[in-house]
């Protein structure tokens, strides 16, 4: 049996395939699979005040317009929270 690894799949490559080539990912999706306690606008509040910190994507300057998360950027994160991770997890199973 062959365990799968992150050195055999990036998270970039992973998300590419989880939202089907799509580069920016609308927020409501990214809240349904990666934030799923918050609805957008709390998230988008919480992107607002740096307690999540991702860039997010407006298609145009409209204030109305959808607002996305960029693929590239999303894995950048949850790379992230998996180092910070991680990292505790060795300090607390040394």
């Amino acid at each position: 049996m062959t365990t799968i690894t992150n050195s055999h799949f990036s998270t970039l490559f992973l998300l590419f395939a989880q939202y089907g080539g799509k580069a920016i990912i609308p927020i409501e999706d990214v809240c349904r699979d990666y934030f799923n306690h918050l609805t957008p606008e709390k998230f988008l509040r919480k992107v607002g005040t740096g307690e999540i910190v991702i860039p997010v994507i407006r298609a145009e300057t409209s204030q109305k317009c959808q607002k996305g998360v960029y693929l590239q950027d999303l894995a950048d994160y949850l790379d992230r929270r998996r180092d910070a991770a991680l990292k505790e997890f060795r300090q607390l199973h040394r």
